[in-house]
């Protein structure tokens, strides 16, 4: 009775295992490099016989990170399409991207998903400098699963409650920040706005009026302030058009040139973190005042970055 219960236990493990022409376990491309065709919306994975193809639109992945806990999710139809293809011979990138694909290998079996769920989890790439801990973004890292997807296959159907397809990064375009260190302020209807600018983009500071004084600092006592949304509240923007020295000042901000992005230092913590310093020094008649931004993090939606310990925002002359 022993040997019969064991034989059957062994026929149930062999047909739990085993559906269709591959072992369950052997489907796996976490560790298979991701690639994407220029000519398509088609992203893959390839092993020497084996092709992991995901269609999907480009658009859908966003250049923005995600919430903990709210990946973006897109269903599995004709238009989102998931793939896997075995061939009798190694496959390339020319029988994924090609519009007419070589001859050779041929496809000897496709798995086709019929219904399921695309989740992606994306994440900012950065890096530090390691002189002062500023950051930069450089991409975007889309971590992609699938959930609840079902295979059409000839035999039957194969279901995984999760199956991980893995990375794939979109770069972003860096922010120029090309800036000189010399800063103006307005003189009429924003007398507290202060900018440096180039043709293309503008970092401001709404400053508090008692960190610019005409008088003199203590050696080692500049003075300083904490970042706010109301009170030195700063302000990158890159533009769409050519930026000049009139944008600034006016008693409404112009319509063009039309931002194209803008980004919030995030408030800051006395002490810790998001600090303004104005350091003051005689220039002739008349003062210099040297403002550094210390530790201040600049925001726009989902993504961040760092000016670092101490960015020296520029100096400015007054009478």
């Amino acid at each position: 009775m022993k040997r019969v219960a064991s034989l059957l236990f062994f026929v149930m493990l062999l047909n739990g295992c085993n559906d269709g022409n591959l072992v369950l376990e052997t489907i796996n491309f976490e560790n298979v490099a991701t690639q994407s065709c220029s000519e398509n919306n088609i992203i893959y994975k390839l092993k020497p016989e084996e092709a992991l193809l995901l269609e999907i639109p480009k658009s859908s992945f966003l250049n923005e990170p995600t919430l903990v806990d709210a990946p973006t999710e897109i269903d599995i139809n004709s238009t989102n399409r998931v793939v896997y293809r075995f061939y009798n011979g190694t496959v390339s990138a020319n029988n994924i991207c090609e519009t007419i694909p070589p001859a050779t290998p041929i496809v000897t079996d496709q798995w086709t998903a019929t219904a399921g769920i695309i989740q992606i989890i994306t994440t900012a790439v950065k890096t530090t400098n390691a002189t002062d801990n500023s950051t930069k973004i450089t991409g975007y890292n889309h971590n992609i699963s699938f959930k609840n997807i079902t295979f059409a296959k000839n035999n039957g159907t194969q279901v995984y409650e999760t199956f991980p397809f893995g990375d794939y990064v979109t770069p972003s375009t860096p922010l120029p920040f090309g800036f000189d260190k010399t800063v103006e302020r307005c003189s009429v209807n924003s007398p507290n706005l202060i900018y440096n600018h180039t043709s293309s983009e503008a970092l401001t500071l709404d400053i508090d009026p008692t960190l610019i004084v005409s008088a003199a600092t203590p050696l080692n006592s500049p003075r300083t302030g904490v970042i706010s949304a109301t009170t030195n509240k700063l302000t990158y923007s890159l533009y769409a058009g050519l930026l000049t020295a009139d944008y600034f000042c006016n008693a409404t901000i112009p319509t063009s040139p039309a931002i194209s992005e803008e980004w919030d230092a995030v408030a800051g913590i006395s002490g810790v973190s998001g600090i303004v310093e104005v350091t003051t020094t005689t220039n002739g008649t008349g003062f210099k005042h040297t403002i550094v931004i210390k530790k201040a993090t600049l925001k726009k939606g989902n993504s961040d970055f760092s000016l670092g310990d101490n960015y020296i925002y520029g100096e400015l002359l007054t009478n």
